[in-house]
């Protein structure tokens, strides 16, 4: 028994070897003293920097209107006029809104492009009209795009007229008409109501411009104060702060020193039959109220010349030699006139006469 087991562990023993080998971990490599690298740990790389947002172009614009006259502007109900835009720089592709806007309250929107004009600068131009008066403003407005800032400007505005305008009619059309008369230096209220002043003030107006002497305006009449036209001319600039009397058109002016135009009137001088005398003459007398003939506040420049208020002051030359003036304006150019002023008479047209009458009268 004893002797099988000792054969059996003699037959066993190479086994046993083998799997005392087979699980014997592998010994680790001597050590030589140099260190082995470590693989580097992959980083990834920073994104590259984004790119700077550009910055929206600044803009100015320029709005100028066409088509239009009078000081202040005005035009005539259908009248179509023009705004004309200039914009720096000019961007591509940008747009304004244009908005109208009568007594305050928007009546229409437009949009328009903004057009290359050459020199880096835009440009671009739209019509209106008003088919009611009253007073009508374009604002403009660019709103901010990526390539441009927002910027904006308001049109000076411009007063739309009713021109078909007569005594006792009141409103916006009527106070345009007297402040356009005003600006040339007629005398005329600034109330809106067409009364009698304005009405002389009308005639006198009618009369620098060769129109039918009318207290009533038409068309034609807002067309030439559209152009500044009936502007009173003085003859004598030099003569310092005087009178001018123009017989061809029969209105008077006062002037002060430097040829300015003070105030213009109607007036009426002497008829054919009586002309009034033409030359260069002074205040000699000056007579307050209502004498005997009627004249009113009279101021006498040679003989019986004078410059004096009268009931009666026609459009043409209707007198006996005098100046007449409505009794209404009578008192205010007495009061400026001053004794010794300078008064210098002349026709144009060649009437009036070289002759002092001793008989001239109202």
């Amino acid at each position: 028994m004893r002797r099988a087991l000792r054969v059996l562990r003699t037959a066993l023993a190479p086994l046993l070897a083998l799997a005392c080998l087979a699980g014997v971990p592998a010994a680790a490599p001597a050590e030589t003293g140099a260190t082995t690298p470590s693989t580097p740990t992959p980083t990834t790389p920073p994104p590259p920097p984004l790119p700077a947002t550009p910055t929206p172009a600044a803009g100015r614009i320029k709005l100028v209107l066409q088509r239009v006259g009078g000081t202040p502007l005005f035009a005539i109900v259908g009248q179509r006029i023009v705004l004309r835009a200039t914009v720096t720089p000019y961007v591509p592709g940008q747009t304004v809104r244009v908005s109208f806007y009568r007594e305050g309250r928007k009546t229409a929107v437009k949009r328009v492009s903004v057009l290359a004009a050459g020199n880096g600068a835009g440009q671009f131009h739209i019509s209106f009209s008003s088919s009611e008066a009253g007073l009508v403003q374009a604002r403009v407005a660019h709103y901010a795009t990526a390539e441009q800032a927002a910027f904006g400007a308001r049109a000076q505005a411009v007063s739309f007229v009713n021109t078909n305008l007569g005594p006792g009619q009141q409103g916006w059309s009527v106070r345009v008409m007297q402040s356009e008369l005003n600006g040339l230096h007629y005398v005329v209220p600034l109330s809106g109501v067409f009364d009698e002043g304005t009405g002389r003030a009308l005639v006198a107006y009618r009369k620098m411009t060769g129109l039918e002497r009318t207290a009533a305006t038409g068309r034609r009449v807002f067309e030439l104060l559209e152009r500044g036209a009936g502007a009173f001319n003085v003859h004598y600039r030099r003569d310092g702060r005087h009178v001018e009397a123009d017989l061809s058109r029969q209105v008077l002016a006062e002037i002060e020193p430097g040829g300015r135009v003070r105030a213009l009137y109607t007036m009426s001088s002497g008829k054919p039959s009586t002309p009034t005398v033409i030359g260069r003459f002074r205040v000699y007398r000056k007579e307050p109220g209502t004498n005997s003939h009627g004249m009113v506040d009279s101021s006498y420049f040679i003989s019986g010349y004078a410059i004096h208020g009268y009931a009666e002051v026609p459009t043409y030359a209707a007198s006996h030699g005098c100046l007449r003036v409505p009794i209404p304006d009578a008192s205010a150019i007495y009061g400026w006139v001053s004794g010794g002023m300078p008064v210098d008479v002349y026709n144009e047209s060649g009437g009036g006469s070289h002759t002092v009458r001793g008989n001239a009268g109202p």
